[in-house]
């Protein structure tokens, strides 16, 4: 299995009296643009993912729509696993089942760099620290399962945007 880590675009910064709910709080219009530069290059250096996993929270579930519309990725599910303060551990239960050969999942930090620590050999005590709109390829011979990933590449923002 291949998966792709994704964090979400920029948002907005906190603001309780625009976003009393944080869970709403959108993607900037910076964020957007950098998004939408991102997906393209995205869409000429990645694979395609057969399935993508999204947080519920509005700035990951309009980061998953970008790519969709410029990176051509399928429509996004909704996930709970991906939410904030929600364990690697129960993701990676969930991606176990799954049978696709190539899946994205896209949330927010510092869940995804737990994530990516709890994939890797060793990573237990460590967690990586993803820019708005990084990319991780990870490979597993088999289905995905903690300590036994592979890191292929990590595209910085940056990067994705150069390359479209």
């Amino acid at each position: 299995m291949e998966l792709l880590v994704v964090r979400h675009a920029i948002a907005f910064e906190r603001n309780a009296r625009r976003w009393p709910h944080d869970a709403e709080r959108p993607l900037s219009a910076q964020g957007v643009a950098r998004a939408r530069k991102a997906a393209l290059g995205l869409k000429r250096l990645a694979p395609r993912p057969a399935r993508v996993l999204v947080s519920p929270l509005r700035r990951a579930r309009e980061t998953a729509a970008i790519l969709t519309r410029f990176a051509g990725w399928p429509e996004a599910t909704q996930c709970v696993q991906l939410r904030p303060g929600a364990s690697p551990e129960s993701l990676l239960a969930l991606l176990a089942r799954t049978r696709e050969r190539r899946v994205a999942v896209l949330g927010h930090q510092p869940g995804l760099g737990r994530l990516l620590a709890a994939c890797l050999p060793g990573g237990e005590a460590a967690a990586f620290e993803l820019r708005k709109m990084a990319v991780v390829l990870l490979s597993f011979q088999g289905s995905a399962r903690a300590a036994r990933g592979r890191l292929i590449w990590l595209l910085p923002p940056k990067m994705l945007r150069a390359a479209r």
